[in-house]
């Protein structure tokens, strides 16, 4: 089963679209929220998957604060109610090029932490949220653990540190992140104190040219 996302505008300064819906309290969102749920989303015209626990909002792209000295895979930042964001650009990250900023390029903003020795996600101060830049967020669906294949020892495109499994949607393999592996916590807590020591009045950049 899948459910479409809204229809989203090109306007930069609208506000973002929460998960799974707009109007949907937290408390709602807990009790239909689940472990099998995942959001699709294309980079590259690739359809790509990650669990809808990790993702606490959905925002089209705006204009980001470039941080100098960080690497080329990271955008920039946004200042997300207070709190500086950094931005990944995450078909750079997984070494497939610059993405070019279009109509439904969007940015989806994950909760992602370090992990304890069991390899479940920290909270509190070990979890950071994080954007990644994608050419469109597509639909959220039913994923039963049964239906996720291990990761491939090659041929998936990217490193397979990166992935957490592959399943086959709407006729058509996708590739399942492991979100804790995008950044490693190191990168997390370095890029956070780099971006966190970025004044307003650093260049901004739209991301087009």
């Amino acid at each position: 089963m899948t459910e479409t996302l809204p229809a989203q505008t090109s306007t930069a300064t609208s506000p973002p679209v929460a998960v799974p819906r707009p109007g949907q309290d937290s408390a709602a969102a807990a009790t239909s929220s689940g472990n099998d749920r995942y959001l699709t989303f294309l980079l590259g015209g690739e359809p790509f998957a990650l669990p809808i626990l990790d993702v606490t909002e959905i925002m089209e792209f705006r204009a980001l604060t470039v941080v100098p000295m960080m690497p080329e895979f990271i955008r920039g930042v946004i200042n997300l109610r207070g709190q500086v964001v950094p931005v990944v650009d995450l078909a750079a990250r997984f070494g497939r090029g610059r993405t070019e900023v279009a109509r439904r390029t969007s940015i989806i903003i994950l909760e992602a932490g370090a992990t304890d020795a069991e390899g479940d996600r920290e909270s509190g101060e070990g979890a950071r949220q994080v954007g990644i830049m994608v050419d469109a967020v597509d639909k959220v669906f039913h994923l039963a653990a049964d239906e996720i294949a291990p990761p491939p020892a090659f041929g998936a495109g990217i490193r397979t540190e990166f992935i957490s499994g592959m399943a086959r949607f709407q006729g058509e393999f996708l590739i399942v992140l492991d979100v804790s592996r995008v950044l490693s916590p190191d990168e997390l807590r370095r890029l956070s104190r780099a971006a966190s020591g970025a004044p307003d009045g650093r260049q901004t950049c739209t991301g087009e040219g």
